[in-house]
């Protein structure tokens, strides 16, 4: 969870502002503006003199403190590099310095002066908002020892600075930090039965929305077979959550955002290895991410029709768990070999692609998975592999992702590649060749599942759990990948 939740604004001159600490940032090679330089005069050229002995010339991830007076009580000065380098990213990443700053100073709220930030662009006071935001993130639901020192829980923005973007910011933000918590919680807590929960008492605050829950008994009757062969070895009851979203006309036709909510792998039959098992608690992250925008949706209310639609369920062996070699059906009709239990995601994807694309006949669907451990041999976690069988809609991801920050890498899904799914005994086999394109291979499968739709699958196994950079990344745990460049997709398309 976070800690700031609020950001306000004032047009208070920075000599008016009555702060704990006052932050300002500086670009290399640059000196303090007009205004900063009247609140130098008014500190008895406390700032001034701190720049001249630290030979501060405003290079990036460079810190000054200095004390002010009663009113101010203490300054931070910034180096923001560059001012040619410095990007919406780079300011998010400053902004989520600033709060684990302030945090370390033990200070409840803290003040910014928003123009030496680039905050009158309203793109760079998202970014930044977000990153002060991410940058208040931690996890520590389950810890009994709680920590008695103050946090952040709202800042003060000076300057001429657009409140809707810093406000937008800091919902995208939310809803990050809400992916991640999800993600964050463990199988025994978090559960099929829980996301089914969450998804509902979202939707259910909404008049736009509607959440459709199916339960895991109905999906032989259903004919998702794939989905069902996947959660027979679990106790825990497998969901298939929808909810619609209505912001758009009425003969728009919707986009369709699909994730894998594995809320634990073991592997099934195929046991997984028991070192970092533990990590498979993070199977769900792409439906983590689907529910982050849920959430950011719910709240901004963009005007485009969504549906957002989640598979959850636990992979697990026993006596009644899906065997290597058996033959299921999907819901649109294919069989498939299951030659690994171990490839289950595909299976569930497999059953939900077809249900949204039949149902709800899409003008898109993305669909979101911490699928292939190949992905990270390929990509490592710098980026999400991507596939798709729609150059247009591609573009659009990949314009999304350059505005956030968050990268994607495109993957082939060549016609040579088909033949690698080929089954012997059922239509088509749930592994392709040893060793080979393993994160392809995925992507031919599920691309068996969409007809015609444009529709991009994005691998996360790299990126939904682990980096730690740019700064706004967490130590430890989830990252919500993938929300805030969703969020920017839906966006364009208004």
């Amino acid at each position: 969870m976070v800690s700031l939740t609020d950001i306000k604004t004032t047009k208070k001159t920075l000599t008016n502002l009555e702060t704990e600490v006052l932050f300002i940032g500086i670009h290399k090679g640059k000196q303090l503006n007009s205004t900063e330089k009247a609140l130098d005069n008014v500190l008895g050229g406390s700032l001034s003199r701190v720049i001249d002995v630290e030979k501060f010339n405003g290079k990036e991830k460079k810190e000054l403190l200095c004390y002010g007076n009663d009113e101010i009580k203490r300054v931070v000065i910034i180096g923001l590099g560059e001012s040619k380098k410095y990007s919406t990213d780079v300011a998010r990443s400053i902004g989520s310095n600033i709060t684990r700053y302030a945090n370390l100073l033990m200070v409840s709220n803290f003040s910014v002066a928003g123009e030496s930030f680039g905050l009158k662009k309203n793109n760079y006071a998202q970014a930044f908002a977000e990153g002060l935001t991410l940058g208040s993130y931690e996890f520590n639901n389950y810890k009994t020892k709680k920590e008695e020192d103050p946090k952040a829980e709202f800042v003060l923005v000076s300057g001429n600075i657009n409140k809707k973007s810093l406000d937008k910011g800091l919902i995208i933000g939310l809803s990050v930090a809400f992916a991640r918590d999800l993600s964050n919680h463990p199988a025994n807590i978090l559960t099929p039965s829980y996301l089914a929960k969450e998804s509902k008492q979202i939707a259910d605050a909404h008049p736009a929305m509607e959440c459709t829950v199916f339960d895991g008994k109905e999906f032989k009757k259903m004919g998702m077979g794939a989905f069902h062969g996947v959660a027979m070895g679990a106790t825990e009851p497998a969901k298939m959550i929808i909810v619609e979203y209505n912001g758009g006309a009425k003969s728009q036709k919707p986009v369709a955002l699909v994730g894998k909510g594995l809320t634990f792998d073991s592997g099934g039959i195929s046991l997984k290895p028991p070192p970092k098992m533990d990590e498979m608690k993070f199977d769900m992250c792409g439906s983590a991410t689907v529910m982050g925008v849920l959430r950011a949706v719910s709240e901004l209310k963009p005007k485009i029709n969504i549906i957002f639609a989640i598979g959850s369920t636990e992979n697990m062996p026993g006596s009644n768990a899906q065997r290597p070699g058996d033959i299921v059906t999907a819901y649109n009709g294919k069989t498939i070999e299951v030659l690994n239990t171990d490839a289950e995601g595909r299976l569930v994807l497999a059953d939900v692609l077809a249900y949204v694309n039949k149902n709800y006949e899409p003008e898109a669907i993305i669909d979101f998975a911490t699928l292939t451990g190949a992905v990270l041999v390929a990509l490592g976690n710098r980026a999400s592999g991507v596939m798709g069988n729609n150059d247009k809609l591609m573009k659009e991801v990949k314009k999304a992702s350059e505005t956030t920050g968050e990268k994607v890498w495109e993957l082939p899904l060549w016609k040579e590649y088909c033949s690698s799914i080929k089954g012997k005994y059922a239509d088509i086999q749930n592994m392709g060749e040893a060793r080979l394109a393993g994160t392809i291979s995925a992507g031919v499968f599920l691309k068996e599942f969409v007809d015609d739709t444009p529709w991009v699958h994005m691998d996360i196994a790299g990126t939904a759990w682990g980096p730690k950079e740019p700064s706004y990344q967490p130590k430890v745990g989830a990252t919500g990948v993938a929300v805030r460049l969703v969020y920017q997709f839906l966006e364009n398309r208004k």
